[in-house]
């Protein structure tokens, strides 16, 4: 996994409070993968919970992250009871790995 330590405690930490607790909070893509190098950080975030104005807090999500990790590109993907499950839900599930 190539984030660091206080990048994963950023993420999570901006998860519970954006998201509350009992957020999931799952890695995926090129940064899973030590081998390579750069790319941007791709979060799952697995919602327990329904949720309103889904996209309102990705972006308030994505904004915070990006801005604490010194403007690093962050893609943000939600999954919740009430949003649709898609391929890149599965995996993102099955690839990635929780932090």
């Amino acid at each position: 996994m190539r984030l660091t330590a206080t990048q994963r405690q950023i993420i999570c930490h901006t998860s519970t409070e954006i998201f509350g607790a009992g957020v999931g909070v799952w890695l995926f893509g090129s940064r899973v993968d030590d081998a390579r190098r750069g790319g941007d950080i791709d979060i799952m975030l697995d919602i327990p919970t329904p949720v309103t104005a889904p996209a309102l807090l990705k972006a308030r999500f994505a904004a915070k992250v990006t801005r604490l990790l010194q403007g690093r590109k962050v893609d943000v993907l939600l999954s919740a009871p009430n949003l649709m499950r898609l391929p890149i839900h599965d995996a993102a599930f099955q690839q990635g790995q929780q932090l």
